[in-house]
């Protein structure tokens, strides 16, 4: 009697989500956004008024014509290169510095004992406190505007960094160490690859954050930029042109954000994600 044997097939693996392109997701995000501003277009057309008054507030439509008018203007496109030109400047000085000022207060304790206290002083004042003084320190409004977005960013890359050096394991450093590495080595091939994550994390914040301050040092003291125009068509009354304002704030952030983090994934490429994770 001959034993047959069974040989099941192999299992053909299903595509993940991370291979496949979400469309319906992409939809979803559409419809949610178009009917944000079906909503918004209803409450202001029909001049709902309740507790908010959206009777007040422009319509769409009003907003969508304004914002027509702006994008043919020259003014329009320099306000939002002069205000990416300051985030792009004081995000970058922010990120080296900010990472190499964390990794210097979480591996040395004389750095720690020397800039921790320095540094955590000033850590709770709000980067926007901070507009006077840079209208005494520097001789330009540009370079105050400069430091005030540096500022903002810089604390919360500092922060992200010092953990995530912190939490690492030192098994990975000692056996680097064990195979004749130096301390070069091992920051370039324990501590940075360790602590990227965490970095990338406090980047995402710091670029948040810097849009919130760069437009309020606009209002304040700026000469252009998409803060001090929004401030502008505020003191002349001009709210369509004030939602125009808001709106491409809004959208700067959300492409300079997700820029951050898409450079993050690629940097990244070598970490496990799960399928929800890699489906963004």
């Amino acid at each position: 009697m001959t034993a047959t044997a069974t040989t099941a097939a192999p299992a053909v693996p299903e595509a993940t989500s991370a291979h496949r392109r979400p469309w319906g997701r992409y939809a979803l995000r559409a419809a949610s956004l178009l009917a944000a501003l079906g909503l918004w277009q209803v409450l202001t057309g029909l001049d709902v008024r309740l507790w908010v008054h959206f009777d007040q507030l422009p319509t769409v439509a009003e907003v969508g014509r304004e914002f027509g008018q702006r994008i043919g203007d020259g003014l329009y496109w320099q306000d939002l290169a002069d205000s990416l030109r300051r985030i792009l400047t004081g995000f970058a000085l922010a990120a080296v510095l900010g990472v190499a000022t964390g990794i210097g207060i979480a591996r040395s304790t004389v750095a720690a004992d020397i800039l921790g206290p320095v540094l955590e002083v000033l850590r709770p004042i709000p980067a926007i406190a901070l507009v006077p003084v840079a209208i005494l320190l520097f001789p330009s409004n540009e370079q105050g505007i400069v430091f005030i977005t540096f500022a903002a960013a810089f604390f919360p890359v500092l922060v992200s960094t010092r953990h995530a050096v912190g939490a690492l394991t030192p098994v990975w450093e000692e056996a680097v160490l064990t195979m004749g590495g130096g301390r070069w080595r091992v920051l370039a091939q324990v501590v940075l690859p360790g602590a990227l994550p965490g970095i990338l994390g406090g980047l995402s914040v710091g670029i948040g954050v810097s849009w919130i301050c760069v437009i309020s040092a606009e209002m304040i003291s700026g000469e252009y930029g998409v803060g001090y125009r929004t401030w502008q068509d505020y003191t002349i009354v001009d709210y369509p042109g004030v939602l125009v304002g808001m709106a491409t704030i809004g959208v700067l952030g959300w492409i300079t954000s997700a820029a951050v983090e898409f450079a993050g994934r690629r940097v990244t490429r070598w970490l496990p994600r799960t399928d929800r994770r890699a489906s963004r």
